[in-house]
């Protein structure tokens, strides 16, 4: 045994060595599995960059695939959220969601329940993101496949617009939603997102990472990106 791994006084006292310390301050658990991961990232890549080119026909395609792609993330992860991982599911939101109740009898008796509230709204919020992805999706390929004509075309512009609109809001209330829960919780939970673990001790929540699904994943979309981008080349 090396002489230096504990000193007397953690000997007789039994406090725990710097060394226990560090490494109980650093532990964590995994909380996400990396599909989840990849799919969160890439439906906010598809949908800043089908909103950045949403205007002009230079970028029409690009708007195109990347509405495409969104559609199919959403699809994926409702999918993965009816048949993944527990932690996963779609029942884990609509849980949160359901605790809505609780939170307006907790106002009403002069209380208020800031995490709760948060988990509520950022709850809808996530749910409602996959919602506005379908509909704005559903309404951007009515109008690439010149579904409507005339003033109805018009119309349907309109309302394509609005949802993508809608959409945005409801992407910077998530994001205004993570900030509220990093302050009230004092962690990152961006952070959580990325690296799908969360600071304390304590099981792992998703007892698999599920790296090699992940990549799939990845790997299908790329794909797709460039068989789109030789079709039209």
């Amino acid at each position: 045994m090396n002489a230096t791994s504990a000193s007397p006084a953690d000997v007789h006292t039994g406090a725990p060595s710097a060394a226990a310390a560090t490494a109980a301050a650093g532990a964590s658990r995994r909380v996400l599995d990396a599909p989840t991961r990849v799919v969160h990232w890439l439906m906010a890549l598809c949908f800043v960059g089908a909103y950045v080119t949403a205007d002009g026909e230079r970028f029409r395609m690009v708007h195109v695939t990347l509405g495409y792609t969104l559609v199919g993330l959403v699809g994926w992860r409702v999918l993965w959220g009816l048949a993944g991982p527990r932690q996963s599911r779609l029942a884990v939101w609509l849980g949160k969601l359901r605790g809505a109740s609780s939170v307006v009898h907790a106002i009403k008796a002069g209380r208020m329940p800031l995490q709760a509230g948060q988990n509520v709204l950022q709850a809808a919020a996530v749910l409602g993101l996959l919602v506005a992805g379908v509909l704005v999706t559903a309404t951007g390929y009515a109008l690439f496949a010149e579904m409507a004509g005339g003033r109805w075309e018009d119309a349907l512009e309109e309302v394509h617009e609005f949802l993508g609109n809608g959409m945005l809001a409801l992407v910077l209330a998530h994001l205004g939603l993570v900030l509220a829960g990093s302050v009230l919780r004092r962690q990152n939970q961006a952070l959580t997102m990325i690296t799908g673990r969360v600071p304390g001790k304590g099981p792992d929540v998703a007892r698999r990472n599920l790296l090699p699904v992940g990549a799939l994943v990845l790997i299908a979309v790329i794909s797709f990106w460039v068989w789109q981008w030789q079709s039209v080349a």
